[in-house]
């Protein structure tokens, strides 16, 4: 089949076309016929750190995560799925499990779906690995119908999708932005805009709270902006954050009592622990989409395998709106 491997990690050039062999069926798999992959933050981690990241594959490497795609064989024991299912699903790219840029994978069936019925197979590529992240953090932070919920990066891959879903669960959803294209666009998703560049902390928690703080903050932006999340926070507030990699000083989370919740999604496809539970939230995300509850944005640069350089590129570069998708 083809493919595009890394033999050696860095630069964006360090893609190769490449004929490789088609993976073989094992049990409890299914081998699908991949029609879209998305490009994620971590893909381009793992394409420039190679083995400085704990979590990449050994080179030659078969880069990316998400996928959709069509089932043409299974694998003893499936009995969830039937060739010439649509399915989608984040299930290579790291560790051992070979990725997505490539004709064909075999995926374990605890980390895939049916994908949504109303989507196209590269809107369905774009959503697993950001609504999985999403949707885990806003559960574990309890978010529940009229509570405040402020998404940090809510135009982003995964902050759009956090947006849309607190929605979902009938929470009064806010988001910080940094243009006014990204200021229409949340307001496109049903939220309330807040520009950080405009408005401090302070201003924008007492304009739209009282000053009482917001009750969940979903923070995809992590890093030093974690301590926005918790002066913005309410007293025994939750933060799901995707981003904690840092030292940071936790004086004013202990004052105000708030819970700290760390989502690292990709726990389930590295260690094979509880894998079901993608599966499942997938089968939710699907059901949510299909009730025109959730869409996918995808940025408006289409790229196809062998650009797939140039989709790391546009990632990287900050400019992209929505996920970055590369038909296979």
């Amino acid at each position: 089949m083809k493919a595009m491997i890394v033999k050696e990690f860095g630069g964006t050039d360090a893609f190769e076309k490449a004929e490789v062999l088609k993976p073989e069926i094992k049990p409890g798999h299914v081998l699908v016929k991949i029609a879209a992959s998305s490009v994620n933050t971590v893909d381009t981690m793992i394409r420039q750190m190679g083995a400085e990241l704990p979590l990449s594959p050994a080179a030659p490497a078969i880069l990316g995560m998400d996928f959709a795609g069509t089932v043409e064989a299974l694998g003893e024991g499936v009995n969830r799925f039937n060739i010439g299912d649509e399915v989608y699903g984040c299930a290579g790219g790291l560790a051992d499990l070979p990725g997505t840029l490539a004709e064909y994978i075999v995926a374990d069936t605890n980390l895939i779906s049916l994908k949504p019925t109303n989507l196209s197979m590269r809107e369905s590529a774009a959503l697993p690995l950001v609504g999985i992240t999403a949707y885990e953090g806003l559960v574990r932070a309890g978010v529940k119908a009229e509570q405040s919920v402020l998404v940090h990066g809510g135009t982003g891959g995964v902050g759009h999708v956090a947006v849309q879903l607190a929605k979902h669960f009938g929470a009064d959803v806010y988001s910080s932005c940094g243009s006014d294209e990204q200021f229409t666009l949340i307001e496109s998703l049903g939220a309330t805009p807040i520009n950080y560049r405009n408005e401090s902390v302070e201003s924008y928690v007492q304009k739209h709270t009282n000053g009482n703080g917001f009750d969940v903050i979903f923070d995809s932006v992590g890093g030093a902006n974690m301590t926005n999340s918790f002066e913005a926070a309410a007293l025994n507030g939750q933060i799901a954050t995707t981003v904690s990699m840092l030292e940071i000083d936790l004086t004013t989370a202990h004052f105000k009592g708030l819970s700290l919740h760390v989502v690292f999604m990709l726990i389930p496809m590295l260690h094979n622990y509880k894998r079901q539970e993608h599966a499942k939230i997938l089968h939710t995300l699907a059901t949510i989409c299909e009730q025109g509850k959730l869409k996918p944005l995808l940025d408006e640069t289409a790229f196809t395998l062998e650009d797939i350089g140039k989709a790391h590129e546009r990632l990287s570069s900050g400019k992209a709106i929505g996920k970055v998708v590369v038909s296979v």
